[in-house]
């Protein structure tokens, strides 16, 4: 099973989305991670294809979709593009499943348009967002991001020999992986160059933002979202902030740790990952 690949406009630039099953039945949205792409989700979107049509964006700057002009990645621009995807598919309210940044994403989304989710999971996307930190003056942030988004104009992405090498590095980020999953992983992940393969994502997309997201903010907007929630973690992972994130802004919300599993729980642990989804989707 093999999906359709799509196109749609956010802020003029192309974006790449993969639609799985009949659109017929109800909408459910997956969105990747930082330096992922839609393909990372093959193995979720195909167990879930019978109950739902599954579309799968790739983010701007990463997979097949454009790269941000200038080279400036915000999570606010990541939410208006799954905004204007959910405009595009025209079928809302919609489930979503988002991990890491997807997650955070997401919960943007969510909270500015409460009325276009019905459910809503995200794995480790609470984590890792610096919410905690004590936050810096205003103009050592501003300095650093401009260092930072200096240094990344001499930046190239590494060029590996081979898909088999790209493999190995693939399997090195994450030790939970299978052989075949690292490599399904890494073919839909790189793009083929002269001297080798590179992945697909802009080198942009390391770069961080002057202006921080703060913890404020943040639970103005999970107030605002009404639909059931299910927070995933990875008791692995280094994202993992289950017991240290406040969820008490959320009006229905649960949460659950995955055993044995990283960051990327639904690659990790996907049966289990799975038995959490049907259990939280059916309940």
């Amino acid at each position: 099973m093999e999906p359709e690949s799509r196109y749609y406009y956010s802020q003029r630039l192309k974006m790449h989305y993969v639609v799985w099953g009949d659109e017929a039945k109800p909408p459910l949205i997956l969105v990747h991670g930082t330096r992922d792409h839609a393909r990372s989700w093959d193995r979720t979107a195909q167990a879930l294809a019978d109950r739902y049509c599954v579309y799968a964006p790739d983010l701007r700057g990463h997979g097949d979709s454009a790269w941000a002009q200038g080279g400036n990645y915000s999570i606010i621009d990541y939410a208006l593009d799954i905004h204007a995807l959910g405009e595009e598919i025209g079928r809302g309210p919609y489930t979503i499943i988002g991990h890491s940044l997807g997650g955070g994403v997401t919960l943007q989304y969510a909270g500015a348009f409460p009325e276009q989710i019905s459910r809503l999971i995200t794995i480790e996307g609470l984590g890792g967002l610096g919410w905690t930190r004590e936050r810096r003056p205003a103009h050592v942030r501003m300095r650093s991001w401009v260092e930072s988004m200096k240094g990344l104009e001499g930046r190239r992405l590494h060029i590996y020999a081979s898909i088999d090498e790209a493999t190995q590095r693939m399997r090195e980020a994450n030790r939970h992986l299978t052989p075949e999953l690292a490599r399904h992983l890494t073919e839909q992940g790189v793009r083929k160059v002269e001297d080798g393969y590179t992945w697909k994502f802009d080198n942009y997309t390391h770069a961080g933002s002057p202006y921080e997201f703060n913890m404020e903010d943040a639970r103005d907007l999970w107030n605002q979202i009404r639909c059931p929630l299910l927070v995933i973690w990875g008791k692995e992972s280094w994202g993992n902030r289950s017991g240290v994130v406040d969820l008490s802004a959320f009006h229905d919300v649960r949460s659950v740790e995955v055993a044995n599993a990283g960051h990327w729980v639904h690659h990790d642990q996907f049966e289990v990952f799975m038995g959490h989804v049907n259990g939280f989707l059916n309940g």
